[in-house]
């Protein structure tokens, strides 16, 4: 029987890793920061545009700023990562870009996923069905935020069980609370 072997995480998986992680966490943000805002604009008026407009803004912003914070992120990491290998082993050779995981990769990733992500909301809460909007932005989050948890699981070897209840119960309490704000604003500003 031979040794068992370290797991040893090879650059190029460690590439394929942070992409994936970037994607996965791009999309469950998209997904819970657009329900919450879409459904707090449903809470204070039944205006489709209004909900529309407040949708896609929040698509624009978020994937610019996922992007962006991902790209910093992953720029830090990779010029701490650097410095710390100059440390130990001396500026004896230049370290190539490839070496390290794309910042740019990062932020792609993160960028397209945010904005997928907060298409299902969008759709869910303006489609046809004005009068099960509500209902039926929630549970669209809710399967799509599973399926999330239990990818995340997968990528993290987890087991998927705490990650699913955990990316379901935040999703729900974001849309509750801002629906609640919603209402309450709504009624104050009518």
């Amino acid at each position: 029987m031979e040794p068992s072997q370290p797991h040893v995480i090879t650059l190029e998986l460690a590439k394929k890793l942070n992409w994936l992680r970037a994607a996965v966490l791009g999309a469950n943000d998209g997904i819970v920061s657009t329900a919450g805002l879409v459904m707090g604009v449903a809470g204070a008026t039944t205006d489709n545009g209004a909900i529309l407009i407040a949708g896609v803004a929040a698509l624009v912003a978020g994937s610019i700023s996922m992007a962006g914070g991902e790209y910093a992120s992953v720029s830090a990491q990779r010029d701490s990562e650097i410095a710390s290998r100059i440390k130990h082993e001396g500026n004896q050779r230049k370290f190539a870009k490839d070496e390290h995981v794309s910042p740019m990769s990062a932020a792609i990733a993160s960028f397209i996923s945010f904005a997928l992500g907060s298409v299902l909301p969008i759709v869910a809460i303006t489609g046809p069905w004005t009068e099960y909007r509500e209902i039926a932005t929630i549970v669209s989050v809710v399967i799509s935020l599973a399926i999330t948890g239990y990818v995340a699981a997968i990528i993290g070897g987890a087991k998927p069980l705490r990650p699913v209840l955990r990316n379901v119960a935040v999703s729900l309490v974001t849309m509750a609370a801002a629906y609640g704000v919603g209402m309450l604003l709504g009624v104050a500003v009518a």
